[in-house]
């Protein structure tokens, strides 16, 4: 929904009804995730998309219907279907896509939603996109940490099921497809619900102001981060330099890495590069990063002699060989890297990798799905 968010909301605050059409679950090499969003805009538009261009058809039309009827509709779309080549999904994979009519009438809570995901707050959706009946279907559950729920999907025990898996999804950011019972029960059938968790975006901090570092900033943007420059020499830390990071902080980078880590703001999905090669610098620096319980990726740059001393002055402070495993040095995947933009590519490409469990190999070598389980 992030990307189609600003266009939707144009429309919605006109108080205009648009078409909105969302990737609910995958399987096999579908070519978008859980949480891909295509709209139908009043002006017949088309924003946004459900599948890179293989089902976009099938589903525009289909969301001119539910516009029309007002009836959401979850279809699946797959090379097992007879008319799967017709529609253009020859990729192999298969889509559920949950398509509803959206306007202020059908979802008043879309404004405080938005404000929540562009003021960086935490929150939920979770919308049931099966039932066996019909007046349950489409309902909405806002979830927001530590706050009550203003609305019911039916039962306190669909709340309650809902409410405690929504707050799991939104702990990661994550999107998912959840199965019930057509009462909540746990280990039932018959009710799925479809889970956005919209968290703030997960924290890149780039340790080392240097041209490498305005070239990762760029990418790590690009991806969808919050980025962080720290330095701690003020004539190279500046914001003229970097103009891609969300931040650029002048502090020493272990007691910079430490105050966020004590103030709440490290987490799992945070990923960190080193990119100073200075062992004044390096060395407090990741004898920190190193020991915290979890974080996605630690990357040192530095040629091999580099972090072969690195290594050295890591295990004089303590560090011990569980530890200097998570450390992905020298940094980035082996793309033959050249310029500071090649190189960023090439660290982006390893933190991807580890992110959903890539090899870093060429496709053409592989075997097996394209797109593995999430």
């Amino acid at each position: 929904m992030r990307e189609v968010l600003p266009e939707l909301m144009r429309w919605w605050e006109a108080g205009e009804t648009v078409g909105v059409a969302t990737v609910v679950a995958t399987f096999r090499s579908a070519p978008r995730p859980a949480g891909a969003s295509m709209l139908l805009g009043p002006d017949a538009s088309a924003v946004g998309s459900v599948s890179g261009g293989c089902v976009e058809g099938a589903v525009y039309e289909l969301a001119g219907e539910v516009v029309t009827s007002g009836a959401p509709v979850l279809e699946r779309y797959g090379v097992s279907d007879d008319d799967a080549f017709a529609v253009g999904l020859t990729c192999g994979g298969i889509l559920d896509v949950y398509v509803e009519k959206v306007s202020r009438e059908t979802f008043p809570e879309l404004g405080e939603i938005a404000a929540d995901i562009e003021g960086g707050r935490p929150v939920a959706l979770a919308t049931v996109i099966e039932h066996p009946d019909p007046a349950v279907l489409g309902r909405r559950l806002v979830v927001r940490p530590g706050e009550p729920l203003s609305a019911s999907l039916g039962s306190s025990r669909m709340d309650d099921a809902v409410h405690d898996d929504a707050l799991g999804l939104l702990a990661t950011g994550s999107a998912a497809t959840l199965t019930y019972g057509t009462d909540g029960e746990r280990r039932g059938e018959g009710m799925r619900v479809f889970v956005w968790g919209f968290a703030p975006k997960p924290r890149m901090l780039v340790f080392g102001a240097i041209d490498f570092a305005a070239a990762v900033a760029r990418v790590g943007s690009f991806l969808g981060y919050h980025v962080t420059v720290c330095d701690a020499r003020p004539v190279f830390a500046t914001a003229s330099r970097f103009p891609d990071a969300d931040e650029v902080v002048v502090d020493w980078p272990h007691r910079y890495l430490r105050a966020e880590v004590e103030a709440g703001r490290i987490d799992a999905r945070t990923v960190l590069t080193v990119l100073t090669h200075d062992p004044k610098f390096d060395v407090p620096l990741l004898e920190v990063a190193l020991r915290l319980p979890e974080v996605a990726y630690v990357g040192a740059m530095g040629s091999r002699r580099t972090h072969d001393d690195r290594l050295e002055r890591l295990r004089e402070v303590g560090l011990g060989a569980d530890e200097l495993a998570r450390l992905h040095s020298p940094i980035g995947l082996d793309l033959g890297a050249r310029t500071p933009e090649e190189t960023a590519i090439s660290i982006a490409a390893e933190i991807i990798a580890g992110r959903w469990g890539g090899t870093g190999e060429p496709l053409a070598a592989t075997t097996g799905r394209i797109h593995g389980e999430e």
